[in-house]
C-alpha cells in the first residue's frame, strides 16, 4: 500500500542509515511523484549520502535537483536517433551558458511554457461520496468534467487512492464492466451519466514481448499491411494481409520466427541475442521482401521514425492522422518497429 514515493525514500533511509562510504548511487528519476517539500527532503538525503563520502549519480528532469548538483551532463541534442550525444557538462552555470543545449534554454528562461490567460469552465461534474480507502477520512470529491485538473498533494496524502483506487476502477467496474477490478472502499459515484467512458493511461508497459511495437500497438501496422497487400506483385502472387505480418508463419523468416534476432544461451552466463543471419534482422523471408510500395519494403517501413514514417504515408489518410498524433505526442524520433520492452516508461 506504499505510495513510489514513499517506497524509494525507504530505500534511501537504509543507505543512509548503513554508514557505508566510498559506494557509488546510481538512482533513476528519483523525483517522480514526489511533492516539492519532499523533494526538497530528498535532495538533503542525497547531499548527506555525498557527505559521508559517497557519489552519486542521478537521471533526472528536475530544475531543483539540477541546480543543488555539483555537476551536469546534459545529452543530447535531441530524442531517439537525434540524441546520443553529451552536449554540455560542467556546473550550473557553465551548462546554462550552452547555445546548443535544450535543457540550458529552458533553466536560463530562453525558452519557457506559457501559462494560459484563461482557464475553462466545467460542464458538468462527477462526485466521489464517501471516499475512506487508506488513509481517506469518508471524503466527498467533486471532479469537474470538461477540463484539465490536476491532483497534488504530499507524497502519501491519498492522491493516487482517490483517483486510480477508487475514481479508475469505480467507473471501470460501472461503466466498462470490467469485474477484474476491485475499487477502493466508497459509498458512491454520482454523474455516471456525464461521461461516455473511462481509460487509464500510466507508464505501464504497452507490451511485454519483442513481437509488441508502437506501430503494431496503435493499429498503424494494420493499415500498412494492407498497403503492401494491393500492390500489383501481392496480387499476382495471391499474398494477402496476413503475409506481411511477422508474428504467423508464411511470410516471416523461420528461422527467427519473425523476431529478427536468434538468442544464444550461455550457461553461466545470461543470455545473448544476435541478429538472425538468415533474414539479417529484417524478420521476413526473401520472397516477402520482393514486395515493394513506393520502392520500400515492408522491414523498410519497419525501420522507419514516425516522422520518416508520416511524411511517407502523407496521402494515406488513416495512417496520416494516426502517425500524426504519435508525433504530436512527441515520438517523432521513434522507429515504428522498436521492441515494447525497450521503450522507457514515458
Amino acid at each position: 500500500t506504499l505510495s513510489g514515493g514513499e517506497s524509494q525514500r525507504i530505500r534511501l533511509a537504509t543507505q543512509v542509515g548503513s554508514g557505508l562510504v566510498g559506494v557509488l548511487y546510481v538512482l533513476d528519476e528519483p523525483s517522480i511523484g514526489l511533492h516539492q517539500r519532499d523533494n526538497d527532503r530528498l535532495l538533503d538525503t542525497l547531499e548527506g549520502l555525498r557527505d559521508l563520502g559517497n557519489t552519486l549519480l542521478v537521471v533526472e528532469h528536475d530544475e531543483e535537483t539540477m541546480r543543488r548538483a555539483d555537476e551536469i551532463i546534459d545529452m543530447g541534442p535531441g530524442p531517439g536517433k537525434r540524441g546520443g550525444e553529451v552536449v554540455a557538462q560542467g556546473d550550473f552555470d557553465e551548462v546554462v551558458a550552452t547555445d546548443e543545449s535544450v535543457t540550458a534554454d529552458y533553466l536560463a528562461g530562453r525558452k519557457s511554457i506559457p501559462v494560459p490567460d484563461e482557464r475553462r469552465e466545467p460542464d458538468g461534474e462527477l462526485v466521489v461520496r464517501g471516499a475512506r480507502q487508506h488513509n481517506l477520512k469518508d471524503l466527498d470529491v467533486p471532479v469537474p468534467l470538461g477540463t484539465l485538473t490536476t491532483v497534488t498533494g504530499v507524497s502519501g496524502s491519498g492522491k493516487s487512492t482517490l483517483v486510480n483506487d477508487i475514481l479508475y476502477k469505480g467507473l471501470a467496474r460501472e461503466m466498462n464492466d470490467n469485474t477484474s477490478v476491485d475499487p477502493g472502499e466508497h459509498d458512491a459515484i454520482e454523474g455516471l451519466d456525464e461521461v461516455e467512458t473511462v481509460r487509464l493511461i500510466d507508464q505501464s508497459p504497452i507490451g511485454r514481448t519483442p513481437r509488441s511495437n508502437p506501430a503494431t500497438y496503435t493499429d498503424v501496422f494494420d493499415h500498412v499491411r494492407e498497403l503492401f497487400a494491393e500492390t500489383k506483385l501481392s496480387k499476382r502472387r495471391g499474398y494477402e494481409k496476413g503475409r506481411f505480418s511477422f508474428n504467423v508463419k508464411g511470410g516471416r523468416c523461420e528461422e527467427c520466427g519473425g523476431q529478427g534476432t536468434v538468442k544464444i544461451e550461455m550457461n553461466f552466463l545470461s543470455d545473448v541475442y544476435v541478429p538472425c543471419e538468415e533474414c539479417g534482422g529484417s524478420r521476413y523471408n526473401d520472397e516477402t521482401l520482393d514486395v515493394e510500395y513506393k520502392g520500400k519494403t515492408i522491414a523498410d517501413v519497419l525501420d522507419m521514425s514516425v516522422a520518416e514514417a508520416h511524411e511517407f504515408f502523407e496521402s494515406h489518410r488513416g495512417l496520416e492522422r494516426r502517425l500524426k498524433l504519435l508525433k504530436d505526442v512527441g515520438l517523432g524520433y521513434m522507429e515504428l518497429g522498436q521492441p515494447s520492452p525497450t521503450l522507457s516508461g514515458g
